[in-house]
């Protein structure tokens, strides 16, 4: 092999190389915003529907989210989860928007994320002291946190 065909082979080598890690930052890059932009999202639910909870109900209800994420029966991401419609009164009424996260909804949020699950992989939350639909109490109860209760 000669000289020249070495040189570019390497050259050629190096250049795949760079272009290799270039795309691979620009995917952990875009995961990372997505990562950020879920947990904001997340934050925001906590803030709105548990806020005076105690910290492990905060974490249950942001683990909520990603257990629907994760089921083949609701959307497969966090946004799809909490917009989906008629899933969440704080949505429907506008609250995920007007109340900012306090540092612990932020906390919970992204325990969550890193798999903190205190609602045992359920599927459902509710404050029994408010109106629900009556299908509801048809799910069966894992566990109760504060005023909600989590259910599969």
């Amino acid at each position: 092999m000669s000289s020249t065909t070495k040189r570019m082979l390497i050259v050629g080598s190096t250049v795949f190389a760079l272009v290799a890690v270039v795309m691979v930052a620009v995917v952990l890059r875009g995961d990372a915003q997505g990562r950020a932009g879920d947990a904001n999202l997340l934050a925001r639910l906590v803030a709105a529907e548990a806020d005076g909870e105690p910290y492990q109900g905060m974490v249950a209800v942001a683990s909520v989210m990603l257990n629907r994420v994760e089921s083949a029966k609701f959307p497969n991401t966090v946004s799809g989860v909490i917009f989906q419609p008629g899933a969440f009164e704080s949505v429907s009424n506008g609250l995920i928007w007007r109340r900012s996260p306090s540092r612990q909804a932020v906390s919970a949020a992204r325990d969550a994320l890193n798999g903190y699950d205190p609602s045992y992989g359920c599927l459902f939350f509710w404050n029994p002291s408010k109106p629900v639909s009556g299908w509801i109490w048809s799910r069966t109860i894992a566990v109760r946190i504060g005023k909600h209760v989590f259910a599969r």
